[in-house]
């Protein structure tokens, strides 16, 4: 069996007298798209934080390509080749589009010019970012990842505050995203785009994997059904 080329075992995240994340296992395969759901305070966006280098696990272990990084800062796991996005975007308010990008490129026009291209707003690349709608400054947030020429994309929650046409056009974007060659782990409270893009899904709930599978698999679990997802999803 190829090895994962994202990997985490027995990941454990405490705040105090809180478990946020409780042994927690995920295997991230190179080319597929893996969607971690789950209810609010499941614990999936301080998953991410800790595969990104924004939390250092309680204990537990994080490897890319079977290397370990567990506990690195977050410059240094994206030197690595792991970027992500955040559910509540972080632009520099008052520099251009392209400025923006051109950090995240770390000073590479070339590199940046192309990932506003491959998300569709190069034509707004001189806007300054505080005036962005919520659509454009999430193609930002994805840009600015992109830019650092990532192995593995970190999304969470990029369908927040979108309507129905945007959520499409950002669902063909992740899949165009893939053929790329990334490798995307995409936490989402959508269902609808999830269910219709992932490959496998993760289900976390009171920090805890429940299940995983196919989205198929998923929204036919009695389990996930009655943690999280309600009758309605019930194949």
């Amino acid at each position: 069996m190829a090895m994962a080329l994202l990997e985490c075992q027995k990941l454990t995240k405490r705040f105090g007298g809180l478990i946020a994340l409780k042994g927690v296992d995920l295997q991230l395969n190179k080319g597929e798209i893996l969607g971690l759901i789950g209810p609010n305070g499941s614990g999936k966006t301080t998953l991410i934080n800790c595969v990104a280098g924004f939390y250092s696990p309680t204990s537990g272990k994080v490897a890319l390509e079977g290397k370990d990084i567990t506990g690195l800062k977050d410059f240094e796991v994206n030197k690595k080749g792991i970027a992500r996005t955040f559910q509540i975007p972080r632009p520099f308010p008052r520099l251009t589009v392209l400025q923006n990008v051109i950090v995240g490129s770390r000073g590479d026009e070339d590199i940046a010019i192309r990932s506003l291209e491959e998300v569709g707003i190069h034509s707004i690349k001189d806007a300054l970012a505080k005036n962005l709608t919520t659509h454009q400054t999430r193609m930002l947030e994805l840009a600015r990842a992109l830019a650092t020429s990532p192995k593995v994309l970190l999304v969470d929650e990029v369908m927040a505050g979108l309507n129905a046409v945007e959520m499409e056009e950002t669902i063909a974007l992740l899949g165009k995203i893939r053929e790329g060659g990334l490798t995307l782990l995409w936490v989402e409270h959508v269902m609808r785009a999830i269910m219709k893009t992932a490959d496998r899904l993760i289900v976390l709930h009171e920090g805890e994997n429940i299940a995983q599978g196919s989205p198929n698999e998923i929204a036919s679990s009695k389990k996930v059904v009655e943690a999280y997802l309600g009758e309605r999803y019930m194949l």
